[in-house]
């Protein structure tokens, strides 16, 4: 990698945290600066702006939380127990999750829905990707005949999405992890009772 580019991803590294637990608007350029131990001229002489910054952050942060998601599910061959991996992963993470300020994309929804339209069409994305590889998911385990064939993967995909992002934010802003398991408990409800075949 060339200078700019070590430095490009210096600043991004340092700026994720803060951006995950502050938000778009809560981050300073002050912020940035203070991270980093650059100055603003370093700064916006790797980024047009602030939004360029916090888009990059957002990819940084999604592509790490899909990393270690995917190593939890990847350990897994069969498609009933990829699902069961996504409920035993945050069952063993939440803390961390919390510590990092929650889910980026839980974050950058509720932040982007009606102020932020560069990185509103980021977070759609993502959660498109996100229902694709549940569904993919759903229909390995239909292939390996664990699950039913007349299910709406999407469907499912949607439902368990949202129930952990749910909880997330339950428990989250009551500061106790009980939300969040009771939507896991429902989830692994789900997949024994309407997906298992």
């Amino acid at each position: 990698m060339s200078k700019a580019e070590i430095t490009k991803a210096y600043i991004i590294e340092k700026s994720a945290p803060i951006f995950n637990t502050k938000g778009f608007a809560g981050t300073s350029l002050n912020d940035i600066t203070e991270a980093t131990g650059l100055t603003k001229g370093a700064i916006y002489g790797n980024f047009e702006d602030k939004n360029e910054i916090a888009l990059a952050v957002y990819n940084y942060n999604v592509a790490n939380m899909k990393r270690r998601m995917n190593e939890a599910i990847d350990s897994k061959e069969l498609g009933y127990d990829k699902l069961f991996a996504y409920t035993d992963y945050y069952r063993r993470t939440w803390e961390k999750v919390f510590e990092r300020g929650g889910c980026p994309v839980l974050n950058a929804s509720v932040e982007a829905d009606d102020n932020l339209p560069f990185l509103k069409r980021s977070v759609q994305n993502t959660i498109k990707g996100w229902i694709k590889s549940i569904s993919d998911i759903i229909e390995l385990g239909k292939e390996q005949n664990q699950i039913r064939k007349d299910i709406n993967s999407a469907k499912y995909a949607t439902t368990i999405i949202t129930l952990i992002e749910g909880g997330i934010m339950m428990a989250k802003i009551n500061n106790n992890h009980e939300p969040l398991f009771n939507a896991l408990d429902r989830i692994e409800t789900i997949i024994k009772t309407e997906l298992k075949k």
